[in-house]
């Protein structure tokens, strides 16, 4: 049986994440002193004791749910699960740095300082209430894509995630996605929501932002991941150093291609798909995606010694 190893993105955050893994495992407890220490402050303190309005900052979520993702995965290990049980890793827009971080591509002090940055610099890039973003319910990529083209009228608005066959998220300046909404609507979507984001994220908007990173990850060694990493912006297997710096930077104005990811993984032979971190977002849309591939969310001690206990028996 084949898996992969998945790590959620921006949205998955809650107060005390990780904490029960941290009391339980050292090495998961080691994993958000690294983290404070990388950012010169005390990021764990916020995600265990702080307000949910000020982790839920782009700039502390990054960090923190990379932060809790690899502490699942430094449990796991610690039970006798490494990476080497995984045939892939991916993750949903924050989530590749995740990803590439437990596959040994970054350390875990610069995926922190990048998502810190990454964060910042996509806040920074288009002013509070001048973009939006919105989800589409019931239409599939195509027919929001269409929609998303039709309502630009000469300001951007995208398809930026396509997360499986019924949600797809589109994203730009406000009034064109708030035109989407309602064309999305006329044209059959079963619902069509503006969603409570701080920025239009995976949309040209974003450029500066993309900048940023680039500068950022041009200073920044990346290692040939232990297992590949199926990418954000283009569905496929990537493991070249150079290419994955390349799609990170990509990433920033481009469409996270999720249900393609998936359907690229089970053709490969995966059928199993482990969600490493925070929430059980990814665990849904894997099974919307492809009825035959099983999910397991792990992100408590109970978790790991579950799935620890799963490859044993």
């Amino acid at each position: 049986m084949q898996r992969a190893f998945v790590f959620p993105g921006q949205g998955a955050q809650t107060i005390g994440m990780g904490r029960d893994l941290a009391q339980a495992y050292p090495a998961a407890q080691a994993v958000f002193d690294e983290v404070d220490a990388a950012l010169g402050e005390s990021l764990s303190a916020l995600i265990w004791e702080g307000e949910i309005e000020t982790l839920t900052l782009t700039e502390n979520a990054q960090p923190a749910l990379m932060a809790t993702s690899i502490a699942v995965m430094r449990a796991l290990e610690a039970e006798g699960v490494g990476i080497d049980t995984a045939s892939f890793v991916a993750g949903h827009s924050l989530g590749e740095y995740s990803a590439l971080t437990a596959a040994g591509a970054f350390s875990v002090g610069d995926a922190a300082r990048l998502l810190r940055l990454r964060g910042r610099a996509m806040q920074a890039a288009v002013p509070v209430g001048q973009g939006a973003m919105a989800a589409l319910l019931g239409l599939d990529f195509d027919n929001v894509r269409a929609v998303a083209e039709e309502a630009a009228q000469g300001e951007v608005c995208q398809a930026a995630n396509d997360n499986d066959p019924g949600q797809v998220v589109v994203s730009g300046h406000k009034a064109a996605v708030e035109r989407a909404v309602e064309l999305a609507k006329a044209r059959g979507a079963r619902r069509a929501v503006l969603l409570p984001v701080s920025a239009p994220f995976h949309c040209a908007l974003m450029q500066p932002a993309a900048d940023a990173m680039a500068e950022a990850l041009a200073g920044v060694e990346i290692k040939a991941p232990a297992v590949p990493l199926v990418a954000n912006v283009t569905a496929a297997p990537v493991s070249d150093p150079a290419s994955i710096r390349k799609l990170l930077v990509d990433q920033v104005t481009g469409a996270v291609r999720w249900r393609e990811s998936v359907a690229a993984m089970t053709a490969a032979g995966v059928t199993e798909f482990w969600e490493i971190g925070a929430g059980k977002a990814l665990t849904g849309m894997v099974r919307r995606i492809d009825r035959n591939a099983s999910g397991r969310a792990i992100g408590s001690p109970d978790d790991v010694r579950a799935a620890a206990e799963s490859l044993q028996a």
